[in-house]
């Protein structure tokens, strides 16, 4: 069934961001159903995703790379954290178009698409590089970049390391390593005042719960167990 029309995956995906106080356009909820259809339905790139994953596309892996474009909506609208080191709050929301189109955010590991596309779907004002050295996974994002016109998204075939890109205001990954890794690898590219984000198992970055360097913000899925986290680092030193 496609997600186009699978009422109880896109119910579950709209309760999750209306919780968040998120309210997506029918036009942005579509692309997302597309992408989602075309991840779990195209065959010719390889086994993109597991036929568990498959069944809950919408709930657990939409939702989940939504995740950044939501607390960003909400720290924007909280003065309180409008200078918290290594949060998200320096990318306000979609209505501001013109900060928004300076900005540039690169996804290293972005694999079968997910976060990079669901925030490209979302933030059409921000430019995104979807940066993955694998062949078959740049040829399939390649080919759902252009079925879904997404003109601010531009997919690099290389590892980030040796994709050139430099001055990012935002770099983030999805359980791709451990935080530490992961904040390393970015550095080659984030700019100065620029800012990390990764999605995790909140079990893998407990210990830095006492880090000042670090902003832990958990959540959960709809009907999953386990608790996820939003970790952000700001680059100020």
């Amino acid at each position: 069934m496609s997600y186009r029309t699978n009422k109880a995956q896109q119910n579950l995906l709209n309760q999750f961001l209306s919780g968040h106080g998120v309210q997506l356009s029918e036009e942005t909820l579509d692309k997302l159903y597309q992408f989602a259809d075309l991840v779990v339905d195209t065959k010719e790139y390889g086994n993109l995703i597991s036929a568990k994953d498959s069944e809950k596309f919408l709930s657990r892996h939409i939702a989940d790379s939504l995740v950044p474009y939501i607390y960003m909506r909400q720290e924007t609208r909280d003065e309180r954290r409008e200078n918290m080191p290594g949060s998200l709050s320096s990318l306000v929301c979609s209505e501001h178009a013109s900060v928004l189109s300076s900005k540039r955010w690169a996804d290293m590991g972005a694999g079968a698409g997910c976060p990079v596309f669901p925030l490209a779907i979302a933030m059409p004002n921000v430019q995104f590089y979807a940066v993955e050295p694998r062949h078959m996974r740049v040829n399939f994002m390649q080919m759902v970049k252009e079925k879904l016109h997404l003109d601010n998204l531009t997919v690099v075939g290389k590892r980030f390391e040796t994709s050139g890109l430099t001055d990012l205001d935002f770099i983030s990954c999805r359980a791709l390593s451990t935080f530490e890794n992961d904040w390393e690898r970015a550095q080659v590219g984030l700019k100065r005042g620029g800012t990390f984000v990764t999605l995790k198992s909140f079990n893998n970055i407990a210990h830095l719960e006492n880090d000042p360097k670090v902003h832990i913000q958990k959540y959960e899925l709809p009907e999953e167990e386990q608790v996820y986290a939003l970790v952000t680092r700001g680059n100020n030193e």
